[in-house]
């Protein structure tokens, strides 16, 4: 007999999904050079399907309608795609486990992954965020501050061992204390900057604390300076004592003949808020610009706030300064009669 809603029937319920994904809340964090898993586990009709119909497939969202492909599975077939080859593989701890191991992690990782599950006749999405420990920078080159259209802001990031930073990134950085009055990139196409403490120099000092934004700018005609994201160091950053201060020729010489190369900006940020480095001497940079980390902050070393302290673009040739060379971990101990600092272990996972 057919029964109709109008006579007071009640529908049947629903079937239950064919396939669900579920994934962790939140976020997973590591550090540059670090290995971290993606959880993502998924449930499925047995009786429905075989177990080597399953297809998973993990990709990178890059904007809300662009993906990037890095790891597929189906059956016994594996394969990762890009830069994640040979960095990537499946947890498989058990059934139904379709985690992703991504080992050697870079800051080109940092962002959100989606685990998708598919058989013949459904699908199921899940999103995992993997979040960076580390530091942000802000940055403008020697030819001034606001000279960067977006995609010279990514170049300037990526040359100083960085990559633009997102807004959860600043966000942090502000809730840490980040006071910085120029607006600079970030990687979504935005221009922002962080406020603790309102002064009128910085748009008035009668409005509110927090993260200012220009909004989404134009990425080709529009210029500011650059928020860049640094994380774990694979090496060592030190100041080198020389007998005599340099000029900029001369300090990329003296890191050479110490097994070194001279430290980039982001280096140095890194060295300064992971290894804790503090020294009140003003050195050189990669970029051409003078600058010197403070931890402690103390008289005579630049004011009360801890900081990377920033003496800008002097003469290269002219001016002399001490300089901060850049080790690689994997490139031995320091020459023989160096006098760097310590010996230095990596951050393990």
């Amino acid at each position: 007999m057919v029964c109709w809603l109008e006579e007071g029937c009640v529908p049947p319920p629903p079937k239950p999904p064919l396939v669900f994904v579920s994934t962790a809340p939140g976020k997973v964090v590591t550090h540059r050079g670090g290995t971290i898993t993606l959880p993502c586990r998924y449930h499925y009709d047995v009786s429905a399907h075989d177990p080597a119909e399953i297809r998973l497939k993990w990709t990178k969202v890059m904007d809300p309608m662009s993906f990037v492909d890095v790891f597929v599975a189906m059956g016994k077939e594996r394969r990762a795609f890009g830069s994640y080859r040979g960095r990537t593989a499946l947890q498989e701890d058990g059934a139904g486990d379709a985690s992703l191991i991504i080992r050697n992690v870079t800051l080109q990782d940092y962002g959100r992954y989606e685990c998708e599950v598919t058989n013949q006749l459904e699908d199921d999405t899940g999103m995992v965020k993997l979040d960076l420990e580390g530091v942000i920078f802000p940055y403008h080159p020697r030819l001034g501050r606001y000279t960067l259209n977006y995609h010279e802001a990514q170049e300037a990031c990526l040359a100083q061992d960085g990559i633009l930073a997102s807004y959860d990134q600043l966000h942090k950085a502000w809730l840490e204390g980040m006071d910085w009055c120029n607006a600079g990139w970030l990687e979504d196409g935005s221009v922002q900057y962080p406020i603790s403490r309102p002064r009128d120099e910085c748009g008035r000092k009668d409005t509110p604390v927090g993260v200012r934004t220009y909004g989404y700018r134009h990425k080709d005609d529009e210029r500011y300076d650059a928020f860049c994201f640094t994380s774990n160091l694979n090496g060592k950053v030190y100041f080198l004592k020389t007998y005599r201060k340099l000029s900029y020729p001369e300090a990329l010489q003296a890191c050479k003949k110490n097994g070194a190369k001279v430290a980039k900006v982001g280096q140095l940020y890194a060295a300064w808020k992971i290894q804790l480095l503090d020294r009140c001497e003003a050195g050189w940079v990669e970029d051409g610009s003078v600058r010197y980390p403070i931890v402690n902050p103390r008289a005579r070393c630049g004011g009360q706030e801890p900081g990377v302290r920033n003496l800008g673009f002097p003469d290269k040739k002219y001016k002399l300064f001490g300089v901060y060379c850049y080790r690689k971990g994997s490139e031995g101990s320091p020459k023989k009669g160096s006098k760097e600092p310590g010996k230095w272990r990596p951050l393990q996972v």
